[in-house]
């Protein structure tokens, strides 16, 4: 059904910038107008139908994924308050806050006056629930994959009057995705990867998580895929199972003083000298936010991994680092290159006509 909805607004969000009328086009295809009032109405994560009828000027994210999102798609600027560590980009870190994830201040919240709440689950259904009652307009962001990110992408795009840029967004992301696939089905070999969250016990990344997604996308098998999401492994265990590399999650999401505990606990322990990852250096280190946040930087993650794990693929002299908003091509493409991205989409999602 998202992927649907994907393939239906990319089809009109790249008519719209062919004909060059996008703000007026926008609100055509994803919204009704209702004696002149706009009417944009979306299916939320948590399956709750959403309906706004303007478009929102005053935005509060709840969760720091959210704002990464907002922010991709350009409506940072109207961003009046989030939720703690929404610390990407920079300019985040200057946005008044409202508590942890999981500590949302009600009070906080009704104080900043938003015209969209984008929540997270996270936040809890009762503190959701009271935000509605209050009347705030509350959509929920979910993704348990990352084409759900991408989607998630679209519909945020939707509601905020930013269709075209979360189009041309998820557009690039899925063309660096489908360069990581092109490039990883020429291996000769699928390595296990290991990813652990924390040390002290010794916690993986399992399977029906980002991290899991992120090792198989890039042609590798998670070497405790058995563990559903995330689980606790007992050293002994985690030495058999011996992966041929191990991921560290280290960066923000880390206490700050201690940014490469995992990194230095995993290459001192001595029974963890037995494992070829370590004698062979095999053990890298990986943003926290970058691999666990369900925003765009997911890709990134992606090809970082799939660097790592088959460096005979790639050429370490060159990186490629992922385009900022203001050197995309995709920002600058004259109108024939528009309707050559517009073909190749509708060839690639199997769009004709409608049926």
């Amino acid at each position: 059904m998202k992927s649907i909805r994907r393939s239906i607004v990319s089809l009109a969000v790249i008519m719209v910038l062919c004909t060059g009328v996008a703000a007026a086009m926008a609100e055509e295809v994803s919204a009704g107008h209702a004696d002149g009032i706009l009417a944009i109405t979306v299916l939320d994560d948590s399956g709750r139908t959403i309906t706004i009828e303007e478009y929102p000027d005053r935005i509060v994210s709840l969760a720091p994924s959210n704002t990464e999102l907002l922010f991709a798609i350009g409506a940072g600027d109207r961003l009046v308050a989030v939720a703690d560590q929404s610390d990407y980009p920079a300019e985040a870190r200057a946005i008044p806050t409202v508590g942890g994830y999981t500590t949302i201040s009600l009070e906080k919240v009704i104080a900043a006056k938003p015209d969209l709440v984008v929540a997270a689950p996270g936040n809890s259904e009762e503190l959701i629930e009271r935000f509605r009652r209050l009347g705030l307009v509350v959509v929920v962001i979910d993704p348990r994959t990352i084409e759900e990110i991408l989607d998630d992408i679209i519909l945020l795009g939707t509601l905020t009057g930013n269709a075209a840029e979360a189009e041309l967004l998820t557009t690039e992301l899925d063309r660096r995705i489908q360069a990581v696939t092109d490039t990883v089905a020429e291996r000769e070999k699928t390595p296990s990867v290991a990813h652990i969250v924390w040390h002290d016990p010794v916690w993986v990344s399992g399977d029906r998580t980002f991290q899991h997604e992120v090792i198989t996308r890039a042609g590798g098998t998670n070497a405790f895929e058995s563990i559903e999401e995330w689980g606790v492994i007992g050293l002994e265990e985690f030495v058999i199972a011996n992966p041929d590399y191990i991921l560290v999650s280290s960066g923000t999401g880390m206490d700050k003083d201690d940014y490469d505990v995992i990194y230095e606990y995993v290459m001192n322990e001595p029974r963890f000298q037995r494992m070829d990852a370590v004698r062979e250096n095999r053990v890298v280190i990986i943003d926290a936010d970058t691999i666990s946040r369900g925003g765009p930087r997911i890709v990134d993650a992606l090809e970082e991994v799939a660097e790592v794990i088959h460096p005979d693929l790639y050429d370490p002299s060159v990186r490629k680092l992922p385009q900022s908003e203001e050197s995309s091509p995709l920002a600058v493409l004259p109108l024939i290159a528009l309707f050559s991205l517009a073909l190749f989409i509708l060839k690639r999602r199997g769009i004709s006509s409608p049926s």
